[in-house]
């Protein structure tokens, strides 16, 4: 499989085989994903509550794989919409969210802030850009997104490149392994100012808790008001 293109990942890596088979064959950690709604359901309420997303707000859902974030907001009354470069996972959307899902090219595609949001959703995405394409985006988003939320998997150094949870390392596509200070600065130095950092957050991503400092919960605001 050729995953890299320009330094980055070739979107054509996440296909059929990443995203129904990728545990066995080894490039992912996903198996016959589908929608789960007792997880994603209360992920959705959880970040409604915990954010919070308030009444009359509009939330992307970055890296929105087959959409079933955005059906579970969707379902909870919240207005959403996703973006992602697989064309694999939007086009087996489920039908209640395909027509909010967009595929992009990546994170300069105009068509990725056509309209303005005030969350942009960051779960299990951004350890997929290359450093280059995560400043991009911090960029091209500062100006239309007033807050950002990322769940991001964490290292222990900015050398080694594995991450504290070693499944992490199993996805092929996981291609920035950094420390909590890299990614605060990350996001300070384009534009965004760091307003928490949590190692947990309820309802996402609580299968990894074990790893105390594993994951990094960011919520980010824009010094760019829109």
């Amino acid at each position: 499989m050729n995953i890299e293109q320009d330094g980055g990942i070739s979107p054509n890596t996440y296909d059929e085989t990443y995203f129904e088979s990728g545990l066995a064959a080894g490039v992912s950690g996903y198996m016959n994903y589908g929608w789960m709604p007792e997880l994603t359901l209360r992920m959705a309420h959880k970040f409604i509550e915990g954010l919070p997303i308030k009444k009359g707000q509009v939330v992307l859902d970055f890296g929105c794989a087959k959409g079933f974030l955005v059906k579970a907001f969707r379902i909870l009354d919240v207005e959403a919409y996703g973006a992602d470069v697989s064309k694999y996972a939007i086009a087996h959307a489920p039908e209640s969210a395909r027509e909010y899902c967009s595929l992009i090219d990546g994170c300069d595609d105009g068509r990725l802030f056509e309209r303005s949001y005030d969350w942009l959703i960051g779960k299990d995405v951004f350890e997929h850009l290359i450093e280059d394409e995560m400043r991009s985006l911090l960029r091209n988003a500062r100006s239309n997104v007033r807050k950002i939320f990322g769940a991001i998997p964490l290292a222990a150094d900015n050398e080694s490149g594995k991450y504290i949870v070693p499944a992490y390392d199993s996805d092929i596509t996981h291609v920035t392994a950094k420390t909590k200070e890299w990614w605060h600065e990350l996001f300070e130095s384009e534009g965004w100012r760091v307003d928490s950092l949590m190692y947990t957050f309820d309802g996402c991503k609580e299968n990894w808790r074990k790893w105390e400092k594993g994951n990094g919960f960011y919520i980010a605001s824009s010094t760019h008001p829109l």
